[in-house]
């Protein structure tokens, strides 16, 4: 049973190399580059037509993020931000629409299993880390700069 041929060795080889996908990073590229644009210039349309409307900048800039994270949740239940995020990659994820789409989806699927043990327990599997290493290493880089500014390095 522990003696494996080198034919049996190849023929796992083989095996793999035709289950693994096969990726082109300048295709991938060029996706992501078009999802992220698409999604910024969206967000600039949203921040432009509130400041035409009156609003002030910073007001603007609350409405485009309510806005954005309101239409990528909304894209997540309705099954079409999984597709957008396959297709576009991180072009779809980096921006907040891909961190609201990271909280939603998770919640949209244990639904099922009730209020506290589905939605309660899982809305953060996947975001949850990315909130801890932020917040700690927000921290870590916070404390550094103050001992640097303590110790005169930087003013």
């Amino acid at each position: 049973m522990g003696n494996k041929t080198e034919k049996d060795v190849q023929a796992y080889r083989d095996y793999v190399k035709t289950k693994t996908p096969v990726h082109g990073l300048p295709l991938n590229m060029v996706k992501a580059f078009l999802t992220g644009g698409a999604i910024c210039t969206l967000g600039e349309f949203i921040l432009n037509y509130a400041e035409k409307m009156g609003l002030d900048k910073d007001t603007s800039a609350s409405w485009c993020c309510i806005l954005l994270i309101f239409l990528s949740v909304l894209l997540t239940g309705v099954n079409l931000y999984g597709r957008i995020a396959k297709w576009g990659g991180a072009g779809a994820l980096v921006p907040i629409t891909g961190f609201a789409n990271s909280v939603a989806a998770p919640a949209i699927e244990y639904k099922k299993e009730g209020q506290v043990m589905g939605i309660g327990c899982k809305i953060f599997t996947i975001a949850g880390p990315v909130i801890l290493y932020g917040i700690f290493t927000s921290s870590l880089l916070g404390l550094l700069w103050w001992i640097a500014k303590e110790m005169g390095v930087i003013r």
